[in-house]
């Protein structure tokens, strides 16, 4: 696994051991922020469920300003503090020990893109995007990513549909909430 583009571009990065872990594949990774490309830069980040932090890592080296990166394992946040220093983007990071769904609830958000990558066949992705929508900027983008056969519905609270994507045995799908006349 590894940084893709941008100011970290080829720096290796590790991950957790065993096989609740699910990296990103470099392929879907690389998809991901084709489709996201234009938004990135200067944007505020969320890693939720966030493993390795590989997701924010990329962000962060393609010039977003700011991550934040929530987990509940503590030896992730330990991968995640480890990455984040091998990359010298510890300025730009924040790296929360937590409950995701915990975290949705009591954030102020702000958020101009959110990463959603919670472990497959728990209806954990459904339940995320039940309380994502007061976390986005105008605007804003959501990435799930998630098992093939699961179909997200078109809309949740604040989001509507983007697009989707198969790659194999995973699926994406970008929800993207409204952009408001200021």
């Amino acid at each position: 696994m590894r940084v893709i583009t941008g100011k970290c571009r080829g720096k290796k990065l590790i991950t957790l051991e065993g096989l609740e872990t699910r990296p990103t594949t470099d392929m879907v990774k690389e998809a991901i922020f084709s489709v996201i490309q234009f938004d990135v830069a200067g944007s505020k980040v969320l890693d939720l469920f966030a493993g390795s932090g590989q997701m924010g890592i990329e962000a962060l080296s393609r010039q977003a300003d700011h991550c934040v990166f929530v987990d509940s394992n503590p030896e992730a946040i330990k991968v995640i503090r480890q990455n984040i220093s091998d990359c010298k983007l510890a300025a730009q990071s924040r790296i929360l020990g937590m409950d995701s769904f915990e975290y949705l609830r009591v954030s102020k958000g702000g958020f101009d893109i959110i990463f959603v990558d919670p472990p497959y066949r728990q209806g954990l992705v459904q339940k995320a995007l039940g309380l994502i929508g007061d976390q986005l900027e105008n605007g804003g983008i959501v990435v799930c990513e998630h098992e093939r056969e699961l179909e997200l519905e078109d809309g949740y609270k604040g989001l509507a549909l983007h697009k989707r994507y198969k790659y194999g045995k995973t699926a994406v799908t970008v929800f993207r909430a409204p952009q408001e006349d200021i």
